[in-house]
C-alpha cells in the first residue's frame, strides 16, 4: 500500500515538473537542465515502483529500487514542495505585474535567485546520492550476495577454467532451475577474480531481470567505471552501445549480466562487447531458460555450463549445515528423508528449509518430527517468502493462460512420480488446453509440443529419461515446484486431490486419487462427479469412485495405475460418451463390445492391462487416433459386421495415426485391414512363427500366404508416395524367427523416418539401404556382424543409431563412414567396440557406452570425436573404469559432460517396446520385462478366441478330434465350442478372400493366394454342415 501511495505521488510530481521547466516559464538555463534531469528521474523511479507492484512476485515493497522506501518518500515531498514554490512565486508575480518593466524585473529574478539554483543543486544531489547507494547496495552486486556453496565444485572449477583458457572473448552461459545456485556461483567466481585482479582489468555486474537494454547497458556503465553523468546522458541503445564498447577496447574485461530472460535483450547489448584477438576476455550470463543460453553462447565462442540438482550426499550436507547449529553437530539429527526428497537437491529449497528447521529449535525441538514430516503444511510462513516469489515469477511470466492450465495439470500425478511425455501431451489435448493445429499464428493455444518444449526450456519440469533421438521420454517438476501449483491447482478447484486427506464437499473437475487412501464407504460424498471431466487413480480406489455411471461428462480416464480395477468396473465406461483418452490397467482382461458408442475417443491405451485381444469395432472408432497393446483381432461374430468395418475403412474415415501393436502368427485380420488405414504414421508389429507344425498342402498354402499378406502390409505402408515432405513416419518389426528370410522379401520404392528391428540378422535387409528419409535406425541382434555394421556405415542421411547385442565383431568407422551421424548408443553385454578412425563421426554430439562390464576406456579414443559434447555410461560400471573416463572427458578439447544411466524403474518410460535385447533390462528403453524378452503383458485369456483365426489349424484339430471320438460322446459344451471356432473360421476366411488385392504379388502368387483361402472355406463350410 505505502509503495502504491508513493507511485502516485510521483506520478503526480511529475507533471507539475515538466509543466515547470518549460518555456512557459523563463528560467535559467541551468536551473531547466537541474528540473529537466529531476523529471526523468523521477519518472525511472515511478516506473520501477510499478514495475515491481505489477511482478508476479508481488512487489517486494522493502526494497523498491533498492532503497529504503522513508528516503524516496522524503525526496519525492522535497521536489514536490520546491516545484510548488517555483509555480507559487512565477504565478504571484505573473499576476501582480503591471506593466512590462515590471514583468521582466520578476522574471530577472527568477532567473538569477540564488537560493532557489542552490536548492535545486541539493536535490539533484541528494538523487545521485541515493543512486550511487543503490549501486552499493542492490541485491544483484555480488558483494552482498552470502550463501553456502556445497557440492558445486565441479561447476566451480569449470567455470575457473573456463575463465583462464583461450586469449580471446569467450561468453559463458551458466543455465539451471530456479534456485539452483546461478547467482551464487556466478558471484563466487566474480569475487574472487575481482580480488585476486591478476587476468582482468575491467569488472561489471548488472542484474537484467526485468530491465530494458538501456538500464542494463547504463548498469554496466557505471560498473566499468563510467562517469555517472555520461551513464545517464542517454537512454539511446545504440550510443549506450558505443559508450561501453570505448570503455571495453583493447581491456581484458569480466563481466556478469544475472538472470537474463529474453533473447531480444542480449541482441540488442550483443554489440557493445569487443572482442579482440590475444585479449582474453569474459562474459558470464546466467539464465533459467536453454534457449536463452543457447543464443547468447552463439556469440563468440560460447560456452553452456548447466547446473544440475545436488546429490542426496550434498543435500543433506547443505541441509544440515543451515539447520544445526554447531553445538549439535554430532547430535543425533532426526529422519531428513522426507524434507530431502521434497527439497529435490535445490539449494535455494534446502538452504530455506534449513534455516527454518534451525529458527524452530532442531535437532533438539519437541516439533521436529512433526515438521520434518509434514513439511508442506508449512510453506506459507514467511521463512519461505523469497522461495514462494521464485516459483510465483516462474508460473507467472509463462506466456498465456493456456500454458500456465498445461503446467497446473501436472498436479494430477504424484510429486514423485515421472510422467510419460507422450501421454501428457494426449491428455492435454483431450482437456482443450492446446490444440493439435492451431487454427491460426494468434491463437491463444498452443501447439502440444511447443507447450511441454516451453516448460522445459523455461527448466520449471526436468526430463527424467531422455531417448537416443533427443525426444524427452518422461519428466516431473523441480523441487518444491510441485507443492507450490498444487496448492494454487486445489484453491482455484482446478484439481481435487483424494490424498492423506479427506476432499471438503465442492465442486471438482478434475478428480486425482493417491496412494490408496480411497478404499471403503461413499468417500466422494459431497462431490458431484457427474461433473468430473478427468479421472486419475493411482494404487486402489473404493467402488464408490470406480462406479463409472456416476460420471457423464467424463474426457480422460487414467486407469492404468489402479490396482484393483477390473473389468467389471468397465461395465458403464461405453455410456461416457464425451470420453476422449481412455488409459486402463490393472486385471482387465477384455474390451467391452460395445465400445464402438465412444464417437469421440481418441487414445486408447491397453499397455498395462491383460488384453491379448481386441474387437474388431475398435477400427470403426471415427475419432480414434492412437491405439496401444499388445493384441490379435478378435474376429466379427458375423459376415455383416465384417462388411460394416471393410465400408467404414474403404471410404477413409479412419484417423488411426498409431497402431502399437498388434501380433500376427498367422492371423490375417490386421493384415487385410492395414492396408484401408491411410493416415498410419506409426506402427509396430510382433511376428510370430505360424501356428501348427503339420505339412499339410493346406496348412503350407496358408503359411505362404501369411507371410504374402505380411509383406504387403509393410509394403503399402512404407511405400513412398514420391513427395517433397512426407512427414514423420514409423516402423517397428519384432521377429521371433526368420527375420532375414522375411526381410529379404521387400522390394519397391520405400519412405520411413524411423526404423526398429529386432530378431537375429547376420547381415542388413537390402531394403533398409534403399529407404528414403531414414534418419533413426534401432537394430537389436544377438551378433552384430562385420557385414553388417558395414552396410550400415553407408547410410548417409541416419543422425540417430543404436545398436544393441551380446556383442559386437570388429569393426572400423571410417573417415567416410556415418557421414550425418549425431547420435549413437552402444548397448552390449560383452565389452566389444568399434575403432574408430581420425576424423570419423566429424558430427557426433552424444555417445552412449551402455555396457555394465566395461574395463576402462575399451580402446575407445574420444579424443578423435571433435565436435563431442555428451558420454554415457552404464551406472553400474566399476569405480576405476568411471574415473578414467571422467579424465577422458575433462582432457577433451569440448569437455563433454559425463552422465551415468541408472537402473530406474522402467515402468513409468513410454511404453513403445523400443528394440529391447535380451540381457539387457537395466537399459531404460522398455518395460523391463520386455526388454528381457518376455512379453510386457501377461496372456491369461481364458478363451482365447483370436486362434479361431487360425483357421485350418483350428480344423486340423477337430479332424483328430472327429477320429477318436463319435459327436455324441462328446460333451455339449465342447460341441459348442467346436461350432463356435468354426463360424469364427470361416468368416474370417471370407474376411480374407474380399478383401486380398494383388498389389506387389506376381499374377500367379495372386490367383495361388485366392485359389488356397477359396479351398480353405470350403472346407470349413464342409465341416461346418457335417457338424450342424
Amino acid at each position: 500500500m505505502e509503495a502504491a501511495l508513493l507511485s502516485g505521488l510521483i506520478r503526480v510530481a511529475v507533471p507539475k515538473l515538466m509543466s515547470t521547466a518549460s518555456d512557459r516559464y523563463k528560467l535559467h538555463r541551468g536551473l531547466k537542465d537541474d528540473m529537466s534531469f529531476l523529471a526523468t528521474e523521477l519518472k525511472m523511479i515511478g516506473a520501477a515502483i510499478d514495475r515491481e507492484l505489477s511482478s508476479p512476485s508481488g512487489g517486494d515493497h522493502g526494497a523498491v529500487l533498492q532503497l529504503s522506501m522513508e528516503e524516496l518518500r522524503k525526496l519525492a515531498h522535497d521536489i514536490e514542495d520546491c516545484i510548488d514554490e517555483i509555480l507559487y512565486r512565477a504565478t504571484r508575480e505573473q499576476q501582480s505585474s503591471a506593466v512590462v518593466r515590471t514583468l521582466r524585473s520578476s522574471i530577472k529574478k527568477l532567473h538569477d535567485d540564488p537560493k532557489l539554483g542552490r536548492r535545486m543543486q541539493r536535490l539533484r544531489e541528494k538523487v545521485e546520492q541515493a543512486n550511487r547507494r543503490s549501486e552499493r547496495y542492490r541485491s544483484s552486486d555480488p558483494r552482498n550476495i552470502h550463501v553456502s556453496l556445497v557440492g558445486v565444485e565441479a561447476p566451480q572449477a569449470e567455470l575457473r577454467q573456463q575463465l583462464a583458457e583461450a586469449r580471446k572473448l569467450r561468453v559463458i552461459s551458466v543455465v539451471g532451475f530456479s534456485g539452483s545456485g546461478k547467482t551464487a556461483l556466478a558471484a563466487e567466481v566474480y569475487n574472487h577474480e575481482r580480488e585476486e585482479n591478476c587476468m582482468f582489468d575491467k569488472f561489471a555486474w548488472a542484474c537484467a531481470a526485468r530491465k530494458d537494454p538501456g538500464e542494463v547497458l547504463s548498469e554496466l556503465l557505471r560498473g566499468v567505471g563510467a562517469d555517472d553523468r555520461s551513464s545517464k546522458a542517454t537512454t539511446d541503445v545504440g550510443q549506450l552501445c558505443v559508450d561501453l564498447r570505448q570503455q571495453l577496447e583493447k581491456k581484458r574485461y569480466l563481466i556478469v549480466i544475472d538472470d537474463i530472460r529474453t533473447e531480444a535483450l542480449w541482441k540488442a547489448i550483443e554489440p557493445a562487447f569487443p572482442a579482440h584477438k590475444g585479449v582474453r576476455s569474459r562474459i558470464i550470463v546466467t539464465t533459467t531458460i536453454q534457449s536463452v543460453a543457447n543464443c547468447v553462447c552463439g556469440f563468440s565462442d560460447g560456452y553452456v555450463l548447466e547446473i544440475s540438482r545436488l546429490n542426496d550426499h550434498y543435500s543433506k550436507q547443505l541441509l544440515c549445515k543451515k539447520a544445526c547449529p554447531d553445538q549439535y553437530a554430532n547430535y543425533d539429527q532426526p529422519d531428513t528423508t522426507a524434507i530431502l526428497k521434497q527439497c529435490d537437491g535445490q539449494p535455494l529449497a534446502l538452504v530455506t528449509v534449513g534455516e527454518f528447521l534451525r529458527a524452530n529449535g532442531w535437532p533438539v525441538g519437541p516439533d521436529c518430527d512433526r515438521i520434518s514430516n509434514g513439511l508442506q503444511y508449512y510453506l506459507r510462513k514467511e521463512t519461505f517468502e523469497r522461495m514462494r516469489r521464485m516459483m510465483m515469477s516462474s508460473y507467472a511470466t509463462l506466456p498465456g493462460h493456456a500454458l500456465k492450465a498445461c503446467l497446473l495439470y501436472l498436479c494430477v500425478f504424484p510429486s514423485d512420480h515421472p510422467v510419460r511425455r507422450k501421454s501428457l501431451l494426449r491428455r492435454w489435448l483431450a482437456e482443450g488446453f492446446v490444440e493439435a493445429e492451431p487454427q491460426s499464428l494468434d491463437s491463444a493455444l498452443f501447439d502440444p509440443a511447443d507447450a511441454f518444449h516451453e516448460l522445459i526450456n523455461r527448466k520449471i519440469i526436468r526430463p527424467i529419461n531422455v531417448s537416443n533421438n533427443c525426444s524427452v521420454r518422461t519428466c516431473k517438476t523441480y523441487g518444491m515446484m510441485h507443492g507450490f501449483l498444487l496448492g494454487m491447482a486445489t484453491s482455484q478447484n482446478f484439481v481435487t486431490l483424494f490424498s492423506d486427506q479427506k476432499p471438503e464437499p465442492r465442486y471438482a473437475r478434475r478428480l486425482s486419487v493417491h496412494g490408496g487412501t480411497v478404499l471403503h464407504g461413499d468417500d466422494s460424498k459431497g462431490i458431484n462427479l457427474s461433473l468430473i471431466r478427468s479421472l486419475t487413480i493411482f494404487g486402489e480406489a473404493s467402488e464408490s469412485v470406480l462406479d463409472l455411471s456416476k460420471y457423464q461428462l467424463l474426457r480422460v480416464l487414467d486407469l492404468e495405475k489402479c490396482d484393483n480395477l477390473k473389468n467389471g468396473h468397465l461395465q458403464d465406461v461405453c455410456n461416457l460418451l464425451l470420453l476422449k483418452y481412455m488409459s486402463l490397467g490393472g486385471e482387465v482382461t477384455r474390451i467391452p463390445s460395445d465400445i464402438g458408442k465412444l464417437e469421440y475417443l481418441e487414445v486408447l491405451d491397453l499397455r498395462r492391462t491383460k488384453v491379448d485381444v481386441v474387437p474388431v469395432q475398435v477400427f470403426q472408432l471415427p475419432s480414434l487416433i492412437h491405439l496401444f497393446g499388445k493384441f490379435k483381432l478378435q474376429p466379427p461374430d458375423e459376415s455383416k459386421q465384417a462388411t460394416e468395418v471393410l465400408q467404414f475403412l474403404s471410404k477413409d474415415k479412419s484417423k488411426l495415426e498409431t497402431l502399437a501393436g498388434f501380433v500376427t502368427d498367422g492371423s490375417e485380420g490386421f493384415l487385410h485391414l492395414l492396408g484401408f488405414m491411410k493416415k498410419l504414421r506409426k506402427v509396430e508389429i510382433w511376428c510370430k512363427s505360424s501356428a501348427g507344425s503339420t505339412d499339410a498342402p493346406v496348412q503350407q498354402k496358408r503359411r505362404t500366404g501369411v507371410r504374402t499378406d505380411l509383406r504387403t502390409a509393410i509394403e503399402k505402408f512404407i511405400l513412398d508416395d514420391m513427395v517433397a515432405n512426407p512427414g514423420r513416419r514409423t516402423l517397428s518389426l519384432h521377429f521371433d524367427e526368420r527375420s532375414e528370410e522375411f526381410l529379404k522379401s521387400l522390394t519397391g520404392s520405400f519412405y520411413l523416418s524411423s526404423l526398429k528391428l529386432q530378431g537375429n540378422f547376420t547381415k542388413l535387409p537390402k531394403f533398409v539401404l534403399s529407404v528414403r528419409g531414414l534418419v533413426e535406425l534401432c537394430i537389436s541382434s544377438g551378433t552384430l556382424t562385420t557385414r553388417l555394421l558395414e552396410a550400415l556405415s553407408t547410410l548417409v542421411r541416419l543422425k540417430y543409431l543404436k545398436l544393441i547385442a551380446d556383442e559386437l565383431q570388429n569393426f572400423i568407422i571410417r573417415k567416410t563412414s556415418f557421414p550425418s551421424l549425431v547420435r549413437l548408443c552402444i548397448a552390449v553385454e560383452n565389452p566389444t567396440f568399434p575403432s574408430i578412425e581420425e576424423g570419423a563421426l566429424e558430427y557426433l554430439v552424444a555417445l552412449q557406452v551402455l555396457c555394465k562390464k566395461l574395463k576402462g576406456l575399451s580402446d575407445i579414443k574420444i579424443e578423435k570425436l571433435l565436435n563431442l559434447q555428451e558420454v554415457t555410461l552404464d551406472a553400474m560400471v566399476s569405480t576405476e573404469t568411471k574415473e578414467l573416463w571422467k579424465k577422458a572427458t575433462k582432457e577433451h578439447p569440448r569437455r563433454p559432460k559425463m552422465l551415468l544411466l541408472n537402473s530406474l524403474d522402467t515402468s513409468e518410460y513410454e511404453l513403445t517396446h523400443y528394440c529391447s535385447a535380451s540381457g539387457h533390462g537395466e537399459i531404460v528403453e522398455t518395460e523391463s520385462s520386455h526388454a528381457s524378452g518376455r512379453p510386457v503383458q501377461e496372456m491369461n485369456i481364458q478363451k482365447p478366441l483370436n486362434q479361431g483365426l487360425e483357421s485350418s489349424y483350428v480344423l486340423k484339430k477337430q479332424n483328430n478330434c472327429a477320429g477318436q471320438s463319435s459327436p455324441n460322446q462328446l460333451s455339449s459344451d465342447t460341441w459348442l465350442a467346436q461350432e463356435q471356432w468354426l463360424k469364427i473360421g470361416s468368416i474370417n476366411v471370407w474376411l480374407a478372400l474380399m478383401t486380398t488385392q494383388k498389389g506387389h504379388m506376381t499374377i500367379t502368387e495372386y490367383i495361388s493366394k485366392k485359389r488356397a483361402l477359396g479351398d480353405e472355406l470350403a472346407v470349413a463350410e464342409r465341416t461346418l454342415m457335417k457338424i450342424l
